[in-house]
């Protein structure tokens, strides 16, 4: 999500720290651990501190019964796409209310079209 938010290509960050695209594209899957120091150089590459990549990891397990509803699945896996960064980037520079309220409805009003 950070080189997304960075609008840094698989490619520009594989250049950056010595490696394929297709590495970074397995880093990013999950298919692929990542050692230490590659981490380090990922941070770096991405301007954020390694800790940045552990936020909340293992919080949730502290909290009994938690569990992330599959709405909240869906709207974070959401944000993780160009489009979601995008949307999220423009939505808040919509100065007026009732013009976001315009547009929130007409992205509900198409989300459902598309559901019948």
């Amino acid at each position: 999500m950070r080189r997304k938010f960075l609008g840094m290509s698989q490619e520009g960050l594989a250049e950056v720290i010595d490696l394929t695209f297709q590495q970074v594209q397995k880093y990013e899957r999950g298919s692929n651990r990542i050692s230490a120091s590659k981490l380090y150089e990922i941070a770096r590459a991405l301007k954020a501190p390694v800790a940045y990549f552990f936020e909340g990891y293992g919080e949730t397990e502290a909290v009994e019964g938690f569990s992330e509803s599959e709405s909240e699945q869906f709207v974070h896996g959401f944000l993780m796409t160009t489009e979601g960064i995008e949307l999220a980037e423009a939505f808040p520079r919509i100065r007026s209310a009732k013009l976001r309220r315009k547009v929130l409805e007409l992205v509900r009003v198409l989300g459902e079209s598309e559901d019948a």
